[in-house]
């Protein structure tokens, strides 16, 4: 699958033909720089590895820096690997540019979701809290109530929904359009949100047509 590596920017919104306001997200994507051709005869599978955002020599461990000088590039931060991609179509040190994109293009996003903390059930799990008081819940706003039964069977049940730490997790958003393509500054505008914080890093891949 087709892909790049980007970094949210913001969000916005556009008109459509018809005088609509669609929420937007932009991204800017790329340019990324292969780092590594997998192919079926040395991996046993054809993959892109791909890098992207710069990063000082220093945090570069000597296995790194010693990968992307061979790509005949600075460290990165961020490398991912795009399995079944155009292969065939770049070599080792090429770079990969939001040109991959078209607009009306469907897209799928995947990124680290805003962490919030140590969150009670209100607000992980949505429960209604006091007003809509469920079995074992005493004058106590926002508690979660009774979490199992007394004598049988005497334990708290796998995946029962408590509190806990809440955000921070990888998330993917499926079949974003591409609203709009913008080549020379490495942008592109994707129809409604995708998950993390301004600034954070995104794996957009190209859904096949």
């Amino acid at each position: 699958m087709a892909g790049i590596i980007g970094k949210k920017i913001g969000m916005t919104s556009v008109f459509s033909v018809e005088g609509k306001n669609i929420p937007c997200t932009v991204i800017e994507a790329g340019p990324c720089v292969v780092t590594q051709v997998k192919t079926q005869e040395k991996e046993g599978y054809d993959a892109l590895q791909l890098a992207y955002g710069d990063k000082k020599e220093k945090r570069a461990t000597k296995p790194e820096f010693g990968h992307f000088k061979k790509a005949g590039t600075t460290p990165k931060r961020e490398v991912v690997e795009f399995k079944n991609t155009y292969q065939e179509k770049y070599k080792l040190g090429d770079s990969v540019n939001v040109d991959i994109f078209h607009e009306l293009d469907y897209v799928d996003v995947v990124g680290i979701s805003k962490g919030k903390g140590f969150q009670g059930v209100v607000k992980r799990h949505n429960f209604r809290g006091v007003n809509d008081a469920t079995h074992g819940q005493h004058n106590r706003l926002r508690a979660p109530g009774s979490i199992g039964a007394s004598s049988w069977p005497s334990r708290v049940f796998k995946g029962m929904r408590m509190a806990g730490r809440t955000g921070n997790e990888t998330v993917t958003i499926e079949n974003l359009m591409v609203i709009k393509v913008v080549p020379e500054k490495n942008l592109i505008v994707v129809k409604g949100s995708v998950p993390g914080a301004k600034g954070s890093y995104l794996i957009i891949r190209k859904q096949w047509n």
